[in-house]
């Protein structure tokens, strides 16, 4: 029988334990992925509308069945009547006018529309609404 010579060595790498330890990262990923929407847990209305590209400098505001409303990531609860000097804030150095409302599908319409009023007034030139995808009835 032959032994191995001292200057040879044998080594393989054993991947196994790599692709074990990636496969369960993935899974976790595809799990949380779905939790990371943002902020505040509103019952969008469904609609049928393209695919809106949303990009980390819009400003989203989120309103919820009291119609409170939440400017992106703030705690802060903002009403009607206080939004408007927050927005003229943020938007008096900012080149692109624009916000999207994510409105709960409870809220009154009264509500979302004289929050879009103003919107509006405060100089804001487009307000888009965020929706969610309508999903298929059944029977159809």
């Amino acid at each position: 029988m032959k032994a191995h010579t001292h200057g040879q060595t044998l080594s393989e790498i054993n991947v196994t334990p790599f692709v074990d330890v990636v496969l369960v990262l993935l899974i976790i990923f595809m799990i949380t992925a779905p939790l990371l929407s943002q902020g505040l847990d509103v019952d969008l209305p469904e609609a049928t509308a393209p695919a809106l590209q949303i990009s980390e400098q819009d400003i989203i505001i989120t309103m919820n069945k009291q119609g409170e409303m939440f400017i992106m990531d703030d705690p802060e609860a903002y009403t009607l009547k206080t939004i408007e000097e927050k927005l003229k804030t943020i938007f008096s150095h900012r080149e692109k006018k624009e916000l999207l409302l994510r409105a709960d599908k409870i809220t009154p319409y009264g509500t979302v529309v004289k929050a879009i009023a103003l919107f509006k007034a405060s100089g804001i030139e487009r307000v888009g609404m965020i929706t969610e995808e309508e999903k298929e009835k059944k029977g159809s």
